[in-house]
Protein backbone atom coordinates (compact mmCIF):
# COMPACT_ATOMS: atom_id res chain seq x y z
CA UNK A 1 0.00 0.00 0.00
CA UNK A 2 1.24 3.45 -1.30
CA UNK A 3 1.22 6.48 0.97
CA UNK A 4 -1.88 8.17 -1.01
CA UNK A 5 -3.71 4.55 -0.26
CA UNK A 6 -3.15 4.73 2.93
CA UNK A 7 -4.45 7.99 3.37
CA UNK A 8 -7.53 6.49 1.23
CA UNK A 9 -7.83 3.90 3.62
CA UNK A 10 -8.33 6.09 6.55
CA UNK A 11 -10.63 8.24 4.52
CA UNK A 12 -13.20 4.97 4.30
CA UNK A 13 -12.75 3.97 7.94
CA UNK A 14 -13.55 7.49 8.79
CA UNK A 15 -16.49 7.05 5.99
CA UNK A 16 -17.62 3.82 7.64
CA UNK A 17 -19.01 5.48 10.85
CA UNK A 18 -21.64 7.35 9.32
CA UNK A 19 -23.22 4.06 8.20
CA UNK A 20 -26.93 4.18 8.89
CA UNK A 21 -26.88 7.65 9.79
CA UNK A 22 -26.36 9.54 6.76
CA UNK A 23 -28.66 8.19 4.00
CA UNK A 24 -29.57 9.14 1.69
CA UNK A 25 -26.78 11.24 1.52
CA UNK A 26 -23.59 9.00 0.64
CA UNK A 27 -20.90 7.73 3.65
CA UNK A 28 -17.82 10.58 3.24
CA UNK A 29 -14.73 10.63 5.17
CA UNK A 30 -11.83 13.02 4.66
CA UNK A 31 -8.05 13.48 5.98
CA UNK A 32 -5.77 16.75 5.47
CA UNK A 33 -2.19 15.68 5.21
CA UNK A 34 1.19 17.96 5.46
CA UNK A 35 4.47 17.08 5.55
CA UNK A 36 3.59 13.32 5.82
CA UNK A 37 1.46 14.03 9.07
CA UNK A 38 -2.43 13.78 9.25
CA UNK A 39 -3.25 17.55 10.46
CA UNK A 40 -6.78 17.13 10.14
CA UNK A 41 -9.72 14.55 9.50
CA UNK A 42 -13.44 14.40 9.71
CA UNK A 43 -16.81 12.53 8.45
CA UNK A 44 -20.10 12.78 7.82
CA UNK A 45 -21.73 12.28 10.77
CA UNK A 46 -25.44 12.44 10.10
CA UNK A 47 -27.65 13.55 7.37
CA UNK A 48 -28.25 17.61 7.09
CA UNK A 49 -24.71 17.88 9.16
CA UNK A 50 -21.81 19.34 8.07
CA UNK A 51 -19.93 17.00 5.89
CA UNK A 52 -16.43 15.27 6.00
CA UNK A 53 -14.41 17.90 4.37
CA UNK A 54 -15.57 20.41 6.35
CA UNK A 55 -15.04 18.27 9.42
CA UNK A 56 -11.75 17.76 8.41
CA UNK A 57 -10.81 21.55 7.37
CA UNK A 58 -12.09 22.97 11.10
CA UNK A 59 -10.46 20.09 12.65
CA UNK A 60 -7.24 21.50 11.74
CA UNK A 61 -5.53 23.80 14.65
CA UNK A 62 -2.85 25.84 12.40
CA UNK A 63 -5.24 26.74 9.31
CA UNK A 64 -1.92 28.48 7.31
CA UNK A 65 -0.56 24.65 6.78
CA UNK A 66 -3.85 24.01 4.99
CA UNK A 67 -2.11 26.32 1.47
CA UNK A 68 0.57 23.57 1.78
CA UNK A 69 -1.31 20.68 2.19
CA UNK A 70 -3.14 17.53 0.50
CA UNK A 71 -6.75 16.89 1.19
CA UNK A 72 -7.95 13.51 0.84
CA UNK A 73 -11.04 12.56 0.74
CA UNK A 74 -13.47 9.03 -0.73
CA UNK A 75 -15.80 10.61 -2.95
CA UNK A 76 -15.77 13.87 -5.08
CA UNK A 77 -16.35 17.14 -3.20
CA UNK A 78 -19.71 18.48 -3.86
CA UNK A 79 -20.33 21.60 -5.76
CA UNK A 80 -24.11 22.13 -5.24
CA UNK A 81 -26.02 23.72 -2.43
CA UNK A 82 -28.13 21.41 -0.63
CA UNK A 83 -28.32 20.82 3.21
CA UNK A 84 -25.14 22.23 3.50
CA UNK A 85 -22.91 24.72 1.17
CA UNK A 86 -20.57 22.97 -1.61
CA UNK A 87 -17.57 21.72 -0.09
CA UNK A 88 -15.69 22.60 -3.59
CA UNK A 89 -16.35 26.16 -2.39
CA UNK A 90 -14.65 25.54 1.27
CA UNK A 91 -11.61 24.11 -0.46
CA UNK A 92 -11.01 26.80 -2.86
CA UNK A 93 -11.50 29.55 -0.01
CA UNK A 94 -8.84 27.83 2.13
CA UNK A 95 -6.21 27.81 -0.72
CA UNK A 96 -5.23 24.18 -0.36
CA UNK A 97 -3.26 23.11 -3.65
CA UNK A 98 -3.55 19.19 -4.02
CA UNK A 99 -6.84 16.78 -3.79
CA UNK A 100 -6.40 13.35 -4.30
CA UNK A 101 -10.09 11.72 -4.56
CA UNK A 102 -11.35 8.16 -4.52
CA UNK A 103 -13.93 8.26 -6.78
CA UNK A 104 -16.38 10.41 -8.72
CA UNK A 105 -20.02 11.09 -7.98
CA UNK A 106 -22.24 9.63 -9.53
CA UNK A 107 -25.08 12.06 -8.47
CA UNK A 108 -26.21 14.08 -11.47
CA UNK A 109 -26.12 17.45 -9.13
CA UNK A 110 -22.27 16.39 -9.05
CA UNK A 111 -20.86 13.96 -11.35
CA UNK A 112 -17.59 15.53 -12.23
CA UNK A 113 -19.12 19.53 -11.37
CA UNK A 114 -16.92 19.46 -8.24
CA UNK A 115 -13.64 18.38 -10.00
CA UNK A 116 -14.18 20.68 -12.44
CA UNK A 117 -14.94 23.59 -9.97
CA UNK A 118 -11.19 22.75 -8.28
CA UNK A 119 -9.24 22.50 -11.62
CA UNK A 120 -10.73 26.02 -12.76
CA UNK A 121 -9.28 27.35 -9.22
CA UNK A 122 -5.86 25.80 -10.07
CA UNK A 123 -5.76 22.43 -7.70
CA UNK A 124 -4.06 19.73 -8.78
CA UNK A 125 -6.64 16.82 -8.46
CA UNK A 126 -6.19 13.33 -8.65
CA UNK A 127 -8.94 10.84 -9.16
CA UNK A 128 -9.12 6.92 -8.94
CA UNK A 129 -6.92 5.93 -5.16
CA UNK A 130 -8.90 2.95 -4.47
CA UNK A 131 -11.74 3.62 -6.51
CA UNK A 132 -13.23 0.03 -6.27
CA UNK A 133 -13.17 0.29 -2.55
CA UNK A 134 -14.73 3.26 -2.31
CA UNK A 135 -17.36 2.49 -4.77
CA UNK A 136 -17.94 -0.83 -2.91
CA UNK A 137 -18.84 1.24 0.44
CA UNK A 138 -20.96 3.50 -0.86
CA UNK A 139 -22.52 0.91 -3.30
CA UNK A 140 -26.17 1.65 -2.12
CA UNK A 141 -25.48 5.69 -2.98
CA UNK A 142 -24.36 4.42 -6.26
CA UNK A 143 -26.87 1.78 -7.08
CA UNK A 144 -29.51 4.19 -6.23
CA UNK A 145 -28.39 6.79 -8.80
CA UNK A 146 -27.37 4.65 -11.38
CA UNK A 147 -30.17 2.22 -11.43
CA UNK A 148 -32.87 4.36 -10.03
CA UNK A 149 -33.96 2.39 -7.68
CA UNK A 150 -33.09 1.38 -4.14
CA UNK A 151 -30.10 -1.34 -3.26
CA UNK A 152 -32.06 -4.40 -2.28
CA UNK A 153 -30.52 -7.25 0.50
CA UNK A 154 -32.72 -10.27 0.43
CA UNK A 155 -33.31 -12.21 3.54
CA UNK A 156 -34.30 -15.57 4.78
CA UNK A 157 -34.04 -18.38 6.82
CA UNK A 158 -34.20 -22.31 5.88
CA UNK A 159 -33.30 -25.74 6.98
CA UNK A 160 -31.03 -27.49 5.62
CA UNK A 161 -32.92 -29.46 3.28
CA UNK A 162 -34.33 -26.06 1.87
CA UNK A 163 -37.53 -24.83 3.79
CA UNK A 164 -38.32 -21.73 4.99
CA UNK A 165 -41.52 -22.95 6.97
CA UNK A 166 -43.58 -25.16 7.70
CA UNK A 167 -46.90 -25.15 5.50
CA UNK A 168 -49.63 -23.17 7.38
CA UNK A 169 -52.88 -21.72 7.00
CA UNK A 170 -53.72 -20.26 10.37
CA UNK A 171 -51.65 -17.36 11.85
CA UNK A 172 -52.38 -19.45 15.35
CA UNK A 173 -50.22 -22.06 14.07
CA UNK A 174 -46.56 -20.38 15.09
CA UNK A 175 -44.12 -19.77 12.09
CA UNK A 176 -40.82 -22.43 12.19
CA UNK A 177 -38.42 -20.98 14.28
CA UNK A 178 -35.13 -21.63 11.96
CA UNK A 179 -33.01 -18.76 13.11
CA UNK A 180 -30.89 -18.57 16.47
CA UNK A 181 -30.64 -15.35 18.85
CA UNK A 182 -27.46 -14.48 17.65
CA UNK A 183 -28.72 -14.75 14.09
CA UNK A 184 -31.93 -12.68 14.94
CA UNK A 185 -29.51 -10.06 16.96
CA UNK A 186 -27.68 -9.93 13.44
CA UNK A 187 -30.57 -9.19 11.42
CA UNK A 188 -31.95 -6.59 13.38
CA UNK A 189 -28.65 -4.44 13.01
CA UNK A 190 -28.90 -4.81 9.51
CA UNK A 191 -32.24 -3.80 9.45
CA UNK A 192 -31.13 -0.62 11.79
CA UNK A 193 -28.80 0.25 8.98
CA UNK A 194 -31.01 0.30 5.99
CA UNK A 195 -34.08 2.97 4.85
CA UNK A 196 -36.97 0.38 4.43
CA UNK A 197 -37.85 -3.37 4.85
CA UNK A 198 -40.51 -5.27 2.87
CA UNK A 199 -42.59 -8.10 3.49
CA UNK A 200 -45.85 -9.67 1.37
CA UNK A 201 -49.15 -9.96 2.57
CA UNK A 202 -49.45 -13.23 3.54
CA UNK A 203 -46.49 -13.54 6.15
CA UNK A 204 -48.46 -9.76 7.38
CA UNK A 205 -51.11 -12.35 7.79
CA UNK A 206 -49.77 -15.64 9.25
CA UNK A 207 -46.64 -13.62 11.10
CA UNK A 208 -48.04 -10.67 12.26
CA UNK A 209 -44.49 -9.12 12.55
CA UNK A 210 -43.68 -5.70 13.75
CA UNK A 211 -39.99 -5.61 11.41
CA UNK A 212 -38.53 -2.96 13.97
CA UNK A 213 -35.15 -2.96 15.54
CA UNK A 214 -35.76 -4.80 19.01
CA UNK A 215 -32.42 -7.12 19.42
CA UNK A 216 -29.72 -4.13 18.53
CA UNK A 217 -29.44 -0.68 18.75
CA UNK A 218 -30.60 2.02 16.06
CA UNK A 219 -33.28 3.41 13.96
CA UNK A 220 -36.13 1.59 12.77
CA UNK A 221 -36.63 1.49 9.07
CA UNK A 222 -39.73 1.91 7.38
CA UNK A 223 -42.33 -0.88 6.44
CA UNK A 224 -43.32 -1.77 3.51
CA UNK A 225 -46.09 -4.26 2.64
CA UNK A 226 -48.26 -4.91 -0.05
CA UNK A 227 -52.19 -5.94 0.31
CA UNK A 228 -54.28 -5.49 -2.74
CA UNK A 229 -57.58 -5.23 -0.98
CA UNK A 230 -56.43 -4.63 2.61
CA UNK A 231 -56.88 -7.59 4.30
CA UNK A 232 -54.08 -7.03 7.45
CA UNK A 233 -56.37 -6.95 10.34
CA UNK A 234 -56.34 -3.47 12.01
CA UNK A 235 -55.05 -4.90 14.90
CA UNK A 236 -52.09 -6.00 13.38
CA UNK A 237 -48.76 -4.40 14.10
CA UNK A 238 -47.85 -3.20 10.71
CA UNK A 239 -50.99 -0.83 10.84
CA UNK A 240 -50.27 0.11 14.70
CA UNK A 241 -48.59 3.52 13.07
CA UNK A 242 -45.86 2.99 15.54
CA UNK A 243 -43.24 3.00 13.06
CA UNK A 244 -43.77 4.67 9.04
CA UNK A 245 -45.22 2.02 6.74
CA UNK A 246 -46.23 2.10 3.36
CA UNK A 247 -49.07 -0.43 2.26
CA UNK A 248 -49.42 -1.10 -1.50
CA UNK A 249 -52.71 -1.50 -2.69
CA UNK A 250 -55.65 -1.23 -5.45
CA UNK A 251 -58.17 0.08 -2.65
CA UNK A 252 -58.25 3.37 -2.45
CA UNK A 253 -57.86 4.57 1.32
CA UNK A 254 -57.05 7.88 3.30
CA UNK A 255 -53.62 8.00 5.06
CA UNK A 256 -52.81 8.94 8.52
CA UNK A 257 -49.72 9.61 10.23
CA UNK A 258 -47.08 6.85 9.98
CA UNK A 259 -49.48 4.83 7.54
CA UNK A 260 -49.35 5.78 4.38
CA UNK A 261 -51.75 4.09 1.45
CA UNK A 262 -50.42 4.22 -1.83
CA UNK A 263 -52.32 2.80 -4.70
CA UNK A 264 -50.62 0.60 -7.71
CA UNK A 265 -51.71 -1.45 -10.41
CA UNK A 266 -51.93 -5.24 -9.74
CA UNK A 267 -52.57 -6.23 -12.82
CA UNK A 268 -49.05 -4.97 -13.92
CA UNK A 269 -45.69 -6.02 -12.90
CA UNK A 270 -46.25 -4.95 -8.83
CA UNK A 271 -42.09 -4.90 -8.22
CA UNK A 272 -41.20 -1.91 -10.70
CA UNK A 273 -44.36 0.23 -9.41
CA UNK A 274 -42.93 -0.13 -6.02
CA UNK A 275 -38.90 0.25 -6.58
CA UNK A 276 -39.98 3.35 -8.90
CA UNK A 277 -41.82 4.74 -5.53
CA UNK A 278 -39.39 4.28 -3.49
CA UNK A 279 -37.09 5.97 -5.11
CA UNK A 280 -38.97 8.66 -5.59
CA UNK A 281 -39.29 8.92 -1.86
CA UNK A 282 -35.06 8.92 -1.89
CA UNK A 283 -35.01 6.00 -0.42
CA UNK A 284 -32.00 4.17 -0.95
CA UNK A 285 -31.84 0.78 0.06
CA UNK A 286 -34.59 -1.79 0.95
CA UNK A 287 -34.01 -5.53 2.97
CA UNK A 288 -36.86 -8.08 1.55
CA UNK A 289 -37.63 -10.29 4.20
CA UNK A 290 -40.29 -12.54 2.38
CA UNK A 291 -41.99 -14.69 2.28
CA UNK A 292 -41.43 -17.25 -0.51
CA UNK A 293 -43.34 -15.37 -2.99
CA UNK A 294 -41.95 -11.87 -2.53
CA UNK A 295 -38.36 -13.23 -2.31
CA UNK A 296 -38.23 -15.60 -5.86
CA UNK A 297 -40.40 -12.12 -7.50
CA UNK A 298 -37.31 -10.35 -6.48
CA UNK A 299 -35.08 -13.46 -7.39
CA UNK A 300 -36.88 -13.91 -10.99
CA UNK A 301 -37.12 -10.24 -12.26
CA UNK A 302 -33.50 -9.96 -10.71
CA UNK A 303 -33.99 -7.33 -8.39
CA UNK A 304 -31.36 -7.57 -6.07
CA UNK A 305 -27.64 -6.78 -5.41
CA UNK A 306 -27.51 -8.94 -2.29
CA UNK A 307 -28.80 -12.00 -0.16
CA UNK A 308 -28.31 -12.98 3.12
CA UNK A 309 -29.46 -16.85 3.77
CA UNK A 310 -29.12 -18.50 7.42
CA UNK A 311 -29.58 -22.13 7.12
CA UNK A 312 -30.17 -24.61 9.96
CA UNK A 313 -28.38 -28.03 10.94
CA UNK A 314 -32.02 -29.54 11.18
CA UNK A 315 -34.73 -30.81 8.63
CA UNK A 316 -38.10 -30.97 8.68
CA UNK A 317 -38.83 -32.88 5.64
CA UNK A 318 -41.76 -31.22 4.39
CA UNK A 319 -42.56 -27.44 4.27
CA UNK A 320 -42.39 -24.08 1.69
CA UNK A 321 -39.63 -24.50 -0.71
CA UNK A 322 -37.05 -21.68 0.30
CA UNK A 323 -36.15 -19.20 -3.30
CA UNK A 324 -33.12 -20.29 -5.37
CA UNK A 325 -30.57 -18.66 -6.52
CA UNK A 326 -27.73 -20.05 -8.65
CA UNK A 327 -24.74 -18.40 -7.67
CA UNK A 328 -22.03 -19.83 -5.12
CA UNK A 329 -22.21 -17.83 -2.12
CA UNK A 330 -19.21 -15.15 -1.73
CA UNK A 331 -18.95 -15.65 1.67
CA UNK A 332 -19.71 -18.41 4.59
CA UNK A 333 -20.06 -17.97 8.20
CA UNK A 334 -20.87 -19.80 11.03
CA UNK A 335 -23.26 -18.20 13.46
CA UNK A 336 -23.51 -20.68 16.42
CA UNK A 337 -25.58 -23.57 14.87
CA UNK A 338 -26.89 -21.58 11.46
CA UNK A 339 -24.49 -20.97 8.87
CA UNK A 340 -24.35 -17.85 7.06
CA UNK A 341 -24.45 -17.85 3.16
CA UNK A 342 -24.00 -13.96 1.55
CA UNK A 343 -24.45 -13.68 -2.51
CA UNK A 344 -23.57 -10.93 -4.79
CA UNK A 345 -25.67 -10.54 -7.90
CA UNK A 346 -22.89 -8.22 -10.22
Amino acid sequence: MNEQEKYMHRCLELAAKGFGNVAPNPMVGSVIVYNGEIIGEGYHEQYGKAHAEVNAIHSVKDKSLLKKATLYVNLEPCSHTGKTPPCADLIIEHKIPYVVIGTIDSFNQVCGRGIEKLNKAGIDVKVGVLEDECKELNKRFFTFHEKKRPYIILKWAQTADGFIDKVRDDPSTPALQISNETAQQMVHNWRSKEQAIMVGKNTALLDNPKLTVRKAEGKNPIRIVTDKNLSIPDNYFLLDKSVPTIVFTAIEMSSDTNLEYVNIDFDKKIIPQILNELYNRNIQSLIVEGGYKVLNSFITDNYWDEAKVFISEYSINKGINAPEINLKPVNKEQVNNNMLLSYSNK
